[in-house]
């Protein structure tokens, strides 16, 4: 089966869409099928996980506000035009959208293209697209012959703004790469966040929880925290300056800014705990299945993203509370000491078993069994 894939946002900037379709088309190929992507393209097309003859480039992207973040999207209409026509002489059997709705060359697809088509929808929580478009966007999104979401959350939101049924599929994690990960070594007990520096992702939050742990803060801290406790904060963002000043005296945080892929399979196999402390729109939780699967315990905000894809696997407190996450962080750090807990061996042994139903070769094939019965 020949399948187009179309990610709306930049394939030159990281995301969660983003990953998701390029570890999809990698596994479809595993599985037998040939997967292009569509997608905006900065600067080079050399794309980790993506042969040039793999990936359409469809022009350079535009940096829209969207759901407490920004999307990286291609907004001229020469980049739907490209997308229709590699469509017409491509020879797919099914166009699969990701973020369907999203501003971009996707429209083209839906309007001037035959083929069958999927939509997968990602959102959490009301986007640009469902407030620009309003009841038009019932309409266009009529255009797809099946809706699929990552998750509950995502179908709700969906299914709220739009209408429809939707298919929850979930998101894919290459699995192996974590579990198999050498774990990065570590000066003592390890914190690690992982995600863009924004207000969405809650890292402040963290950083004030961090500090009355640690002891740095007016509020009760937590008794015997030994300095050598580190915090590995991963990524950046629009926050990044200011909370690096603000918190330029708390202990034991190191800034690691982007990774490599190795890196940060390495760093969640060696750290203690993953703390993923967002706000809200979340749709899902992709870095909890990643943590997971490399056999690390987990704290999160308690969302119903991430609440479904941790599936009773993860320590969750209330969002936006520093005193309940001082709290679960002190609980988590020591079950790790003693082996205790959601940190027991068999515990992690529990939560990788879990992670397995979200693997990306799974993903696959939930889908080419979606897009068989469509073309059939």
């Amino acid at each position: 089966m020949r399948i187009a894939i179309l990610c709306p946002y930049s394939l030159s900037r990281p995301g969660g869409v983003q990953g998701q379709v390029v570890g999809l088309a990698g596994a479809l190929r595993s599985l037998g099928h040939e997967a292009v992507v569509f997608a905006p393209v900065d600067g080079s097309v050399d794309v980790p996980g993506l042969s040039r003859g793999h990936v359409v480039p469809l022009g350079r992207s535009l940096p829209v506000p969207a759901n407490g973040s920004v999307a990286p999207v291609a907004l001229s209409p020469l980049a739907a035009v490209r997308a229709v026509q590699a469509v017409h002489t491509g020879g797919f059997d099914v166009l699969h959208l990701h973020e369907p709705l999203a501003p971009g060359p996707g429209y083209g697809w839906l309007f001037a293209c035959s083929e069958p088509k999927v939509g997968t929808f990602h959102r959490a929580g009301v986007g640009i697209a469902y407030r620009v478009l309003g009841p038009a966007a019932r309409w266009v999104a009529g255009r797809l012959d099946v809706r699929c979401a990552v998750s509950p959350e995502a179908a709700s939101t969906a299914s709220a703004a739009i209408g429809g049924s939707y298919e929850v599929v979930g998101n894919g994690v290459e699995i192996e790469r974590f579990s198999g990960a050498d774990p990065w070594r570590t000066g003592g007990p390890t914190v690690i966040f992982v995600g863009r520096h924004e207000r969405r992702k809650g890292l402040g939050v963290l950083l004030e929880a961090w500090d009355r742990l640690m002891g740095t803060s007016a509020a009760p801290s937590w008794p015997g925290a030994p300095a050598q406790r580190s915090l590995w904060v991963v990524g950046e963002g629009p926050e990044t300056d200011d909370l690096r000043w603000r918190h330029r005296s708390s202990p034991g945080i190191e800034w690691l800014g982007r990774i490599g892929d190795d890196e940060l399979a390495a760093r969640l196999a060696g750290a203690d705990l993953l703390c993923a402390p967002a706000l809200g729109g979340e749709s899902f939780g992709v870095v909890l299945v990643e943590a997971m699967s490399a056999r690390t315990a987990v704290v999160a905000s308690d969302l119903p993203g991430y609440a479904f894809a941790a599936g009773g696997h993860a320590l969750l407190v209330p969002p936006g509370d520093p005193a309940a996450l001082t709290g679960a962080l002190s609980r988590g750090l020591s079950d790790a000491a003693g082996g205790t807990g959601r940190c027991a061996p068999e515990m992690l042994d529990s939560a990788l078993a879990h992670a397995q139903r979200w693997s990306m070769r799974a993903l696959a094939s939930r889908y080419v069994g979606i897009f068989e019965a469509l073309v059939s």
